[in-house]
Formats: C-alpha cells, sequence, structure tokens
C-alpha cells in the first residue's frame, strides 16, 4: 500500500511559527515558520516515505460555514504580520520538496484534507492517506485507509482506528456528534450548555449517535 501525506499547511506553518524561536535571513525577513514548516515535513517524509504529497492552505475569501453561521471563528485574531509575510515562502518550499499546493476559495483547508483522503481511500486505489495537523477535527476522517499524524508539543501521534477507540471511547465516525454535542471553543461553535468534551464522549458512547 502507496502512502499519501496530506499536510494542513495553516496548521502546520502556524505551529511552527509559534514553536520555533525568531529567524530572519540577512535581510531581516522573518524565516522561523518557513524553517520549521520544513523541519516538519522532512522528518515526517523520511519516516513514511510517502509516494504522494499535497499540502492544502486556507484562502482569505469567507467560507460556506460563515454563509451558515455569522459566529463562526468570530473569535479568532488575525495572523501576526511577522507570520503572514512567511505565507509565500512557506508554499514555495513546500513546492520545492514536492508538495502539490491546493487552495480553493469558500473552503477551508479542512475540506481539501478530507476530500483529497476520501477520494484516495476509494477501494481500488491501495491508497493509505496520512493527515498531518495539529486540529483534532481531522480525527473523524480516520478509517482502514485514513490515518492522522496529529501534533503534539513534541512530536505527531499517529492515530488509526484501534488507536482514536482507546483514547476516546468511540469510533471516529461518531467524533462529529461527540464535536456537536461539546461545541468547538476555539471555532466559536457553541455547545450544549454544561456539557465538554468527557460529557459528550459518555452521552455518545452510550447512546451511539446525537
Amino acid at each position: 500500500m502507496k502512502n499519501f501525506l496530506i499536510v494542513d499547511g495553516n496548521s502546520i506553518l502556524n505551529r511552527a511559527f509559534y514553536g520555533v524561536r525568531t529567524l530572519t535571513n540577512s535581510k531581516g525577513l522573518p524565516t522561523n515558520a518557513v524553517y520549521g514548516m520544513v523541519t516538519m515535513l522532512a522528518k515526517q517524509i523520511e519516516k513514511y516515505n510517502p509516494e504522494y504529497l499535497a499540502i492544502a492552505f486556507d484562502m482569505r475569501a469567507p467560507t460556506f460555514r460563515h454563509k451558515m453561521f455569522d459566529g463562526y471563528k468570530a473569535n479568532r485574531k488575525g495572523m501576526p504580520e511577522d507570520l503572514a509575510i512567511q505565507l509565500p515562502y512557506a508554499k514555495k518550499a513546500a513546492a520545492a520538496i514536492g508538495f502539490t499546493i491546493i487552495e480553493k476559495e469558500g473552503y477551508e483547508a479542512d475540506d481539501i484534507l478530507g476530500t483529497l483522503a476520501s477520494i484516495a481511500a476509494e477501494p481500488d486505489k491501495e491508497i493509505r492517506s496520512l493527515i498531518m495537523t495539529g486540529d483534532r477535527d481531522a480525527l473523524q476522517l480516520i478509517n482502514e485507509n485514513v490515518h492522522v499524524l496529529l501534533a503534539t508539543n513534541n512530536d505527531y501521534i499517529l492515530f488509526d482506528k484501534p488507536a482514536f477507540f482507546e483514547r476516546y471511547g468511540v469510533q471516529p465516525e461518531q467524533f462529529v456528534d461527540v464535536k456537536a454535542i461539546m461545541g468547538d471553543s476555539s471555532d466559536n461553535i457553541p455547545g450544549i450548555p454544561g456539557i465538554g468534551e468527557k460529557g459528550a464522549l459518555a452521552l455518545i458512547s452510550q447512546f451511539g449517535t446525537l
């Protein structure tokens, strides 16, 4: 089975920006996010030796979620200038490594990751997708042929179906119902008042669905 490394570009670049000390080139241009991102990508390429590489980025245009819910991500601050200035160079660096850069107005990188993984998971393709991200929302995509490399403080943890069930006590496809109950404060999406992740997991474990 061939490996397909699918990267959440914004998530990885953001983690690199805050995780690597300030670096600049001879002209004073910040480079820490690009350096950190390339280092992270190279490590996973060396580890999994993927035959296919793709990296998705968000665009500034509103998505269909913003149109459905005015409060979507309303609590988010804008991208820091020292990070924004590195974004085009990050894309060039990823392309130089061999990644296909994918963006689509009206959709988030998350949507692209899920679409690519779904296409690659078709039985006749014999491809294992490895979604590299720091966003736990991607865990709902896990199946036999889709695994998630979830960023932690120090490294990336590989989540397949057994690892996910061991951690959360429900199946990956049930995680969307868990999130519906608990909400998502990072995206400013309200859940049911008074019920957090622990309570939501217990309810879905008991009843199966929302």
